[in-house]
């Protein structure tokens, strides 16, 4: 920084996305969509008429959120929706009980899967490791 009253490189970027409908992957997995308002020297950000988007194989749903804070320490990815391209997304949408109804089922499907792998590790006499799935992180 040149000049005492310039901003970081990423704080002034975020700046130039103000007012632009972004697409944010939460440290969770989660993500959000919405209008990108307000953010500080932590890049914390502030979106309007944010919705919640669950990917489950070709189906999507959106929960709508509202005006929603995110932690700049929580933001894995950050990126600008393209209006024009989302119109023709190649995927189905879907209501949002279907989609939490997917969702469910995909992870108890993953617990399964889990349960078989480490059976069979225990069986070969390997120790079991944990993955560290979201919860663990906080």
């Amino acid at each position: 920084m040149n000049e005492a009253n310039e901003l970081p490189p990423g704080t002034a970027s975020l700046l130039e996305e103000l007012e632009k409908k972004l697409m944010v992957l939460l440290r969770d997995g989660r993500t959000l969509i919405g209008y990108l308002k307000s953010v500080d020297q932590f890049a914390n950000i502030v979106l309007q008429s944010t919705i919640e988007r669950i990917h489950v194989g070709q189906e999507y749903g959106d929960i709508p959120r509202g005006i929603f804070i995110v932690r700049g320490e929580n933001v894995v990815l950050l990126g600008e929706i393209d209006i024009e391209k989302e119109k023709v997304l190649p995927l189905k949408k879907v209501t949002v009980d279907e989609i939490l109804d997917a969702q469910r089922r995909e992870q108890e499907s993953k617990q399964e899967q889990k349960k078989r792998v480490n059976k069979a590790l225990k069986e070969r006499g390997f120790a079991y490791i944990p993955d560290l799935n979201h919860d663990d992180m906080y």
